[in-house]
């Protein structure tokens, strides 16, 4: 695999790192009969294999690509968040969770150029 190969692994791992989140997110706001099934229910099972995957996706990924720009794809994570965030969840996005999301974006495009 070539270091572009790598670099798409580690995004790819990013996003399912999200789509983790949003899955814990929803099990949070859903109220269990017991402690148990709180945290023994499939969506909170799915969620943490994903997780999972993800670590071993990632350290997989560092094979090639260097730790400065490992900490910078990892930050667009907060992106895919507050993107399935918005889209499953159905929450806002505010004037400064906007700012913020931008001053990211900035921040990856500085980095690459």
């Amino acid at each position: 695999m070539n270091r572009m190969g790598y670099i798409l692994l580690f995004l790819f791992s990013v996003f399912i790192s999200s789509v983790s989140q949003i899955l814990l997110k929803q099990s949070a706001g859903t109220v269990y009969e017991n402690r148990w099934k709180e945290y023994l229910n499939p969506r909170v099972m799915i969620a943490y294999g994903i997780f999972f995957l993800s670590t071993l996706a990632t350290m997989f990924a560092y094979k090639a690509v260097p730790l400065s720009l490992g900490a910078v794809l990892e930050a667009t994570g907060y992106l895919w968040v507050t993107l399935l965030g918005v889209l499953f969840l159905k929450e806002r996005v505010s004037v400064k969770k906007g700012l913020g999301l931008a001053l990211i974006i900035l921040g990856i495009i500085i980095f690459n150029l």
